[in-house]
């Protein structure tokens, strides 16, 4: 890729950390016909990501990046986003009118605040999907969610940058990023935690290949769920919605001496419970039987 001959109209855009999405961010909008005007990165990982997926990008200083940029892509941890923004507005980098976004799923508006108070527009887009920091990624975000909040004339911007980089734009009001955000990673974090925790349970069992048994249970399990979202309740099995609250007892008996797992196991359990309870799966009684088998956590 080259960060040369950009098409008319197109923005001079500045990554400021060039980690695993700044990178690809950068390249996909450089894919897109975007000038990268600079990246900046500490690591040896970053620089060596930049000269991978920004080739002729120049390496500079995060307040060269942001006096040269049109839009400015701040692509920091989470926890750093308040903290950079108001460094770089107490040494007055940024511009009235220039365009600043986070890709944070957790933060809003609020986390760009400095910069905001100093002329900036914020603007919070966040992809949702996992990346890896490679070439790979681009053909990830086609079709791809992208959460996008940001004042309300300037929405259509944010949108549109979106769209040019093959996602697809969704329009999410800033009070609600905390919810959506914890809804991705329970829904995706946590199920590479419970995957984890059954195949050590297997193998602690003598399960010589922990992966190939679980694998096609785990997969028609999500498949059927993510097929109908709203009334996945349908698809749950098990000894929770057949209220085989014996089943559940020696389940909680056998995990004693493994407490990580059998705080998970409850946990999961209960709300099992609860959604058959509310799916009318189970009655009244069969959902009190499972709470005693489950014990306390």
């Amino acid at each position: 890729m080259s960060a040369s001959s950009p098409r008319p109209g197109r923005l001079a855009i500045g990554i400021v950390g060039a980690g695993r999405v700044g990178a690809v961010v950068g390249a996909a909008l450089l894919r897109a016909g975007h000038r990268i005007v600079g990246a900046s990165g500490v690591s040896e990982e970053t620089l060596s990501r930049i000269d991978a997926l920004l080739e002729g990008v120049p390496r500079l200083d995060v307040e060269e990046v942001v006096g040269a940029a049109e839009l400015v892509f701040l692509t920091v941890p989470d926890d750093a986003i308040a903290e950079v923004a108001a460094g770089l507005a107490a040494l007055d980098v940024w511009r009235p009118g220039q365009i600043v976004i986070h890709c944070s799923g957790r933060h809003g508006l609020a986390a760009l605040e400095a910069a905001a108070a100093k002329g900036a527009i914020p603007m919070a887009i966040h992809p949702a999907m996992t990346f890896t920091g490679t070439s790979l990624d681009l053909d990830r975000m086609i079709g791809a969610t992208f959460a996008v909040t940001a004042p309300g004339a300037f929405l259509p911007i944010a949108q549109a940058l979106v769209v040019e980089m093959g996602g697809e734009p969704l329009a999410l009001e800033d009070a609600a990023r905390p919810l959506y955000h914890a809804a991705l990673v329970h829904g995706g974090n946590h199920v590479v935690t419970l995957v984890t925790q059954a195949a050590a349970l297997l193998a602690a069992a003598g399960v010589e290949e922990p992966g190939r048994v679980l694998l096609p249970l785990v997969h028609a399990s999500v498949d059927g769920a993510l097929a109908d979202a709203a009334g996945a309740v349908a698809t749950l099995t098990g000894p929770v919605v057949r209220g085989d609250a014996g089943t559940v007892a020696a389940h909680v008996a056998a995990l004693e001496h493994r407490p990580e797992a059998l705080h998970a196991y409850r946990a999961m359990a209960l709300a099992t419970a609860d959604l058959a309870l509310s799916g009318g799966r189970i009655g009244p009684v069969q959902y009190a039987d499972l709470i005693i088998a489950l014990g306390k956590d």
